[in-house]
């Protein structure tokens, strides 16, 4: 029996968004997305906050974080993990870790790679090892970046989320129009996977360059869909990991859902949920 991952009421389709820096362009950034109702993982060096580039912890807070948006982690002193020495590494994310939480009174998680993140490798450092000492920091996901594509596949190395595209990517309306027009009722059973859009950049960019009538659009192009979710990074990993801890009987046919979440998923015979700690017949 095939069996696909469905998001939040049976959806086919996530839209989400990730912006580092915390540059001041941020609360702009935030007031578009809002109108559509597209949720964004706001990325924060921690140590950089309060400068003339950067919004103040503050203002991360009330205009970002308590706005519905997730804020996540981008190393203290914005230092590439792959360009460090691990101790380095290490103390950079723990740091921002450690700051945000006091700052926001919530557990953070997530993660964006800051600068060159994983893509170069200096000082005798490797994936492997920034990988495992995130996992050991307690990092959930770490998004990278450097290989734009159609393809819409959720991750299957948390540590290194590839997104879908950067917004000045000369393609973005094209891949918006591929992801807005599939079917998944229409595709072989084979290509019925869930699928998710992921958008990156700096609000920075949208405010140096007067180009938010770029973003209005990508957001007129992905917003207010009846077929999409839109969430944080974190509610995406949170979600997946919901779907993946199902736990199914010798022939299929009894689906027994251990997490918090209700998790939704599609198979040859139709749509199915099965609620937190309930177990469902096929």
């Amino acid at each position: 029996m095939y069996r696909f991952l469905r998001f939040p009421d049976g959806k086919p389709k996530a839209v989400t968004l990730s912006y580092d820096d915390g540059s001041k362009f941020d609360i702009q950034l935030r007031e578009i997305i809002d109108k559509y109702k597209i949720k964004c993982t706001f990325n924060i060096s921690s140590r950089m906050l309060g400068d003339e580039f950067h919004l103040t912890a503050d203002k991360v807070k009330t205009e970002l974080f308590e706005k519905g948006h997730e804020i996540a982690v981008h190393g203290a002193h914005h230092m590439a993990p792959g360009q460090s020495r691990p101790i380095e590494g290490i103390q950079d994310v723990l740091e921002c870790r450690k700051d945000l939480e006091k700052l926001l009174g919530c557990i953070v998680r997530g993660m964006a790679y800051p600068n060159c993140g994983i893509t170069r490798m200096e000082n005798g450092d490797s994936y492997g090892n920034i990988r495992t000492y995130l996992k050991n920091l307690d990092i959930a996901y770490a998004r990278t970046l450097g290989g734009d594509n159609d393809l819409f596949r959720l991750p299957t190395d948390w540590y290194a989320w590839m997104p879908t595209a950067h917004h000045n990517n000369p393609q973005i309306f094209e891949y918006i129009k591929k992801f807005t027009e599939f079917d998944p009722s229409k595709a072989y059973w084979s290509d019925r996977g869930a699928r998710l859009f992921y958008l990156w950049g700096h609000s920075f960019e949208f405010g140096n360059d007067n180009s938010w009538d770029r973003l209005e659009k990508i957001c007129e192009g992905l917003g207010g869909k009846a077929d999409t979710w839109y969430a944080a990074n974190m509610e995406i990993y949170n979600y997946v990991n919901a779907y993946l801890s199902l736990v199914y009987s010798a022939d299929g046919k009894t689906v027994y859902n251990p997490s918090l979440l209700t998790v939704w998923f599609e198979t040859d015979n139709g749509v199915y949920s099965v609620k937190a700690g309930e177990t469902i017949t096929l």
